[in-house]
This record gives C-alpha cells, structure tokens and sequence, in this order.
C-alpha cells in the first residue's frame, strides 16, 4: 500500500508540474505573438510621409527661387554682352528699349524717337517710372514687414539695350534713386566663348 500510496502522491505533483509547464510555454507563446504583432506595421501612417515631403517641397521651392531670376526681355532689347560670373537676383527690373520705359512687364512710357519727351519729366525725374517705383517700393515695404525672410534690399535690376545713351540711363538711375532704390545692376549676357 505504500508504493500505491507514494504513487497516488506523486500523480498530483507530477500533474501540477506538468500544468505549471504547460502554462509557461502557453505565456511565452502569447509574448512572443505581442512582441511580433507589435513589430507589424497593421496600417499606413501618412503622417510621417507628409511631413518629410513637405520638407523636400520647401526645399525644392527655395533651391528654385534662389537659383535665377526671373526677367523677360523683349526682342528691341539686347543687353550687352560681359564676361561676368554674378547670377542676377530677383529685383525689381526696369527695362529700357529704343521704345519703352517698362517696370517688370508693364509699360510705363513710350519714347519719343529713342528719347524722354520733355513733358513726361519733371526736373530730372521721369514722372510715370517715379510713380510705378513708388508702388512696386511700397508692395517690397509691405512684403518686408510681414516676412523677416524678404528684407527690402533697395535693389534694381536695369536691362538696357546696348544703344540706349548713356544719359538717359543716368534719368532713369535718378528716378530710381529718388524711390530709395540705391543698389542697382546692370543686366548683361554672358559672354559664351571666354572661359569661366
């Protein structure tokens, strides 16, 4: 009777044991599954995508913008041509032609046989390109104000037809001067055959 005894005994503690066993592969089953199922990516999370193509965008639109300037010459106009390295900046652009006087793309007077009618100055300020500047001045003060980015530089870019006197240049550099546009540049081509 006692080994039956000692055998009854041992069938509980056996069955524990192997209930305790059990259990344990059981828990370990299930915290290998959560630390799988965690690793999973169960759905699409756009936010991170948006927020680095957003950057890529800001990015591609400034290395864009700083790259060249953007300024329309019309087929009366041929600049000169100068060996120079410096890449135009986007200013306001006066163009001046045998023709026209014109501020960006808009025309702010005619000429008259390839000089300044005497009635459309006033001193030696010619009055329609003072108050196109005076406005163009104001839209660069109001810009400068709300964006730290876009100070006014109080610069102009000036293309010019090589035949256009030198005097009338000077007319226009005044008029432009008196509108606190003081940084000025002349725009030229590039000289194509000279090395860089």
């Amino acid at each position: 009777m006692a080994a039956t005894g000692e055998t009854a005994q041992r069938e509980p503690v056996e069955e524990e044991r192997l209930q305790r066993l059990r259990y344990r592969k059981a828990l370990a089953r299930k915290k290998r599954k959560e630390r799988e199922a965690a690793g999973e990516i169960k759905e699409l999370n756009i936010t991170a995508m948006m927020d680095m193509m957003t950057i890529l965008l800001v990015f591609l639109l400034k290395s864009f913008a700083s790259s060249s300037a953007a300024m329309t010459a019309s087929e009366d106009v041929r600049p000169p041509v100068s060996s120079t390295r410096a890449t135009p900046k986007d200013t306001v652009v006066v163009t001046v032609t045998p023709k026209n006087i014109l501020v960006g793309e808009k025309e702010v007077l005619r000429l008259s046989k390839g000089q300044i009618p005497p009635e459309a100055l006033q001193g030696r300020v010619v009055v329609a390109l003072d108050a196109q500047l005076k406005k163009e001045v104001e839209k660069l003060k109001y810009i400068a104000e709300r964006n730290p980015a876009a100070p006014f530089s109080r610069e102009l870019s000036i293309i010019a037809d090589k035949a256009i006197p030198y005097d009338m240049l000077l007319t226009v550099l005044y008029t432009a001067g008196q509108n606190e546009l003081e940084n000025y540049r002349f725009v030229v081509l590039q000289d194509e055959g000279k090395p860089q």
